[in-house]
């Protein structure tokens, strides 16, 4: 491996690396050009797991040998190395997670292939927050959800914070956006899926009810924070949930209460 030293900020090479911090910037820049950002060794080595292909590795130099043996399975993709400070300056934020690499955004997977054989699926109404994203989707893969959608306007599961609050889970659950919101939510339902819709409204069931009925198929959507759910999602479910609570307190934060939901609704058998 031959490591690029870095001398300037605006080196053209490491432009996938610019104003990171940018959010409004990167979630419109990184799904045009193909690309994601793996921040940490350890979300970088479960991207590399998952078969998804860097395109270059960016890293402070005394990371280099705890990589070792990455760089060697990929000799060809740019390695390239700086001091702290440019490192710094040139993502906007200090770099102490070991190193980054910008990744090939893997191809789509199809609705169809998605849904075959699944049992469990969350879905994510105009969820904004990037935290709450990967959070959820870490939750996902350790209780058995098979695969999560999520809304024209929900946060980028690939976005630089989506990746590291996940831990990287987001390389394990099949995931897909439905760009025809409606249209997935009723293709859900041709599928055999109950439909039900994490929302406070007069008629919703205990969470304990629904589980007790066992789906076979299950489509649990999680709304946006604050607002909750459409008027037009809560028309198109088949039913809403809730979870039971203590006085005084009305809702858990959308990532906690999916935990929950994720865990008291797994299929049984």
């Amino acid at each position: 491996m031959t490591f690029h030293h870095l001398d300037s900020a605006d080196d053209p090479r490491v432009a996938d690396y610019t104003q990171l911090t940018d959010v409004h910037l990167r979630k419109v820049r990184e799904p045009a050009e193909g690309l994601y950002i793996a921040e940490s060794s350890r979300v970088l080595r479960r991207a590399l797991a998952a078969g998804h292909r860097p395109r270059s590795f960016f890293l402070a130099e005394k990371w280099a040998e705890d990589l070792a043996d990455v760089f060697e399975q990929y000799p060809d993709v740019p390695a390239y190395v700086g001091s702290a400070a440019l490192l710094e300056e040139i993502t906007g934020f200090h770099l102490h997670r070991g190193a980054m690499a910008a990744m090939h955004r893997p191809a789509p997977v199809p609705l169809a292939d998605l849904l075959a054989g699944a049992r469990r699926v969350a879905v994510l109404e105009d969820i904004v927050d990037h935290t709450n994203v990967g959070a959820i989707f870490r939750s996902a893969a350790a209780l058995g959800v098979d695969a999560v959608l999520v809304s024209p306007r929900c946060g980028d599961p690939l976005y630089r914070r989506s990746v590291r609050v996940s831990m990287g889970t987001v390389f394990q659950v099949p995931w897909a956006r439905l760009e025809d919101w409606q249209g997935g939510l009723a293709a859900l339902q041709e599928q055999g899926f109950t439909v039900a819709a994490m929302e406070l409204t007069e008629d919703a069931v205990d969470l304990d009810e629904l589980a007790a009925r066992r789906p076979e198929r299950l489509a649990l959507v999680l709304g946006t924070e604050g607002a909750g759910m459409s008027e037009g999602t809560l028309a198109a479910v088949d039913l809403a949930v809730k979870i039971p609570m203590r006085p005084g307190v009305d809702s858990l934060n959308v990532a906690a209460a999916s935990a929950v939901a994720f865990w008291e609704l797994r299929p049984r058998d």
